[in-house]
């Protein structure tokens, strides 16, 4: 069970045998509220101070080093060093070593995906934003938390209207297709055959990695599951994880002490 400020030697005692044993684990990251501190307009995110560096120095010794997000591939790579794993749409696209892969059954929901923000669109209350991602749409109420019915009042109605699943978010709504994907088979697909896999996130749509973890352990994987801990962090993500993570260069000390550094 994680709470908040767990002391840091509890942190370096779940990350020694990462450390030791590189070439045998992977290590996977959340985006928004992760690598990326949350911003006002999503548009705006970029990975903290020192991240992308690190990141491409992890991803020269570690197994695989991969990123599991809701955000498209397309963002994900304009800010990520290529040399990275990237899975965007929680788990509907990826792209490795320069290859894009998007699951087939997409491209029947891209027309459906339209016709969804164009009724966002209509239907937005005023100081919410509609933030559409190909595959996925999200409405944001972060400036106006006195909006959260009304948006999620929306997002159901476009969803019986559509056929596109709702899901609750951080201060946000989002609608996506009925595939039947997750952050979790990202995560168990990333780790055959390695000895040791973190994961680490933030938010809701995290809570399926984190809980991804515990059958992996149960098969002999060294698992350490971390969340960064904010005013905003869901209960049920914080009792997912092993650890909790405080402070705004929490995630780039994390990265760094991966590297055999110390954070400050």
């Amino acid at each position: 069970m994680a709470s908040s400020g767990e002391p840091a030697a509890a942190l370096r005692r779940a990350l020694a045998p990462l450390i030791a044993d590189p070439a045998g684990t992977v290590l996977l990251f959340d985006f928004d509220g992760t690598l990326s501190p949350i911003v006002d307009r999503p548009e705006d995110a970029r990975p903290a101070d020192g991240v992308v560096e690190r990141l491409g120095r992890l991803a020269e010794r570690y197994r695989r080093v991969g990123v599991v997000s809701g955000r498209p591939v397309a963002f994900l790579a304009e800010h990520l060093p290529a040399s990275l794993y990237l899975s965007g749409q929680y788990g509907m696209e990826s792209l490795a070593d320069g290859v894009r892969a998007d699951l087939p059954e997409v491209e029947q929901w891209r027309g459906v995906m339209d016709d969804a923000v164009a009724r966002a669109r209509a239907g937005v209350p005023v100081g919410a934003r509609v933030e559409p991602k190909g595959l996925s749409l999200t409405i944001h109420f972060r400036g106006r938390p006195d909006l959260a019915d009304e948006v999620t009042t929306l997002v159901q109605d476009i969803s019986r209207v559509t056929g596109l699943v709702h899901h609750e978010a951080k201060m946000s709504a989002e609608l996506l297709p009925p595939i039947d994907t997750t952050k979790a088979d990202v995560v168990r697909a990333l780790a055959g055959g390695a000895r040791a896999v973190l994961f680490v996130g933030d938010d809701r749509g995290d809570l399926a990695a984190l809980e991804a973890l515990p059958s992996l352990a149960a098969d002999g994987v060294t698992t350490v599951g971390l969340a960064v801990d904010t005013p905003e962090l869901p209960d049920e993500v914080r009792a997912a994880a092993d650890l909790t993570l405080v402070g705004a260069r929490a995630v780039p000390d994390l990265l760094l002490a991966l590297l055999g550094g110390s954070g400050s």
